[in-house]
Order: structure tokens, then sequence, then C-alpha cells
């Protein structure tokens, strides 16, 4: 919690860390942050205060996903496309999208990109193009398994994400909602959650925040034991995510990871 605390600094935002095999909430920080033990006398400065210091952004805040979206749209076009493995795209760093232009950020140009190395690279103009070709209820009906405009597994007050595409979408809306931005909505918690389902072959653990509860003599009380939530996707699914997460750290947009003394995966 202290390490997550620090990273995060004077920046807004939102740390989650969660063990994936137990479901155990390791750290959850939220900032600007306030002091739970003055909140008494401080509660009429925190009430002023502009900056949703009383938001616990984790699991309240509603942001677009942005690139880490692209996780799920790579699960429906995996399930869209039996012939995934074979898909390839030649990046020129911006599409048309309607009216509108998309680029790759930076203005990069990634050349011919297979699924991985789209995720891998973070290709926006290749995303744009797979979510050009997706069926919209279908992807709809596997954001919903994904928990998006349902009930989250949580102790604390959250918010539900939300999945905004529909029939009368265009052009441009599926391609800017396949590559993360658009109207869908989502919060930091929920996107650890299918993070963590991901990296446990599909199975969510059910999310919990205290381990075990002792007496003042040191007796535990109640001891929590992991508990399985709900599976959000195949193990065979769950590992060919995960194998495309891990090209990210490998080669990719984390690479600065690549030599680290664990192994990582992520968007």
């Amino acid at each position: 919690q202290e390490a997550a605390y620090d990273a995060l600094g004077s920046s807004k935002g939102a740390v989650v860390a969660m063990e994936p095999s137990t479901g155990k909430i390791v750290a959850m920080v939220s900032k600007p942050d306030f002091d739970p033990n003055t909140i008494s006398e401080d509660w009429e400065e925190l009430n002023e205060d502009s900056t949703g210091v009383l938001v616990n952004r984790a699991t309240q805040g509603q942001y677009a996903p942005g690139s880490t979206f692209k996780v799920v749209t790579a699960l429906e076009f995996i399930r869209e496309d039996a012939g995934f493995s074979e898909y390839s795209y030649k990046c020129s760093g911006k599409i048309e999208a309607g009216s509108n232009t998309i680029h790759c950020y930076g203005g990069k140009v990634h050349g011919r990109v297979d699924l991985k190395d789209s995720l891998a690279y973070s290709c926006n103009t290749s995303f744009c193009n797979i979510g050009s070709g997706l069926k919209i209820e279908k992807f709809r009906k596997t954001t919903k398994k994904l928990l998006f405009d349902s009930a989250l597994p949580s102790e604390l007050p959250y918010k539900k994400s939300k999945f905004a595409l529909d029939g009368h979408a265009g052009t441009a809306e599926r391609m800017m909602t396949a590559m993360g931005q658009g109207q869908t909505q989502v919060s930091p918690y929920h996107m650890a959650l299918i993070t963590s389902a991901i990296a446990n072959s599909g199975i969510l653990m059910k999310p919990y925040f205290v381990d075990s509860i002792t007496s003042c003599s040191g007796t535990i009380v109640s001891k929590n034991k992991p508990d399985k939530y709900k599976e959000l996707m195949t193990s065979k699914e769950a590992a060919q995510l995960k194998k495309y997460m891990e090209s990210v750290t490998d080669y990719g947009t984390a690479s600065v990871l690549k030599d680290a003394e664990y192994t990582t995966a992520g968007k």
C-alpha cells in the first residue's frame, strides 16, 4: 500500500493491486486523498474541495479505458474470427473513420502487424480496423460477460462501468470504442478485475480486503477463505490474451520491463 501510495505521488489517479489466485486486494490508492483520522475537523474544508478528494477514484471513478480496453477488443476478435492468428494489417500511422482521421500515438507507423503485434505496439489503426468489422451485439455480450453494465463484486461503494456501443453507432464510434475511447466508461478497479481473471486462467476470484480478524490476545476470530466469483472467459482465451500481454513487456510499449527479474505482462 505504501509503495503504491508513494509511486502515485501528487498525481490524480488510482492504483489497484490484486492477487489473481485469491482475490486479495493488496493495495488500493486514490488521490487526491485525505486523512480519515481528522475527517471531523476537516469536514468543511473537504466538502469545499473541488478536486474530488472524497471520491474513491479506484472504484467510483469513471474513465475512458484507453488502450487497456484493447485486451477486451482482442478477446472479442478471437471469439468472432477463428482465423485470428492469421490476422494481418499494414499500419500507415493513420486511418480514416468517416469524416475523422485517427492516428497512432505520436504518429507512429507500425507497418505490417498481426494481432499480437497490434497489442504489443498498441496500434490504434489496427484496432480501429478490427473494431469496424466486429458484430456489435456479440461485442456487447462479451463486455457483459466481463461485467460491464453489471454489478461488480465489491465491499466498497462503486459505479458500474458502461459499454456504450449500440446498433446505431457509426464507423467512427465503432473504431474509437475498439481502441478504448468513445463513450465507454470504466473504473480502475474493474480493469484490475478483468486483468486478474486473465492471469488466473479466466477465473475471477471474489475480491476481499480483510485477510483475518484477531482478538486483542492474538487469537484468530475469523479468516477469509478465497472463493471463486465467476468465469469471465475460458482458460484457452485467457492463455491467448496472457501471451499477447507478455509481448507488450517483451518488445512492445512496456519493454522497459523486459529485463526485470520477474515475469511481466501488461497493457
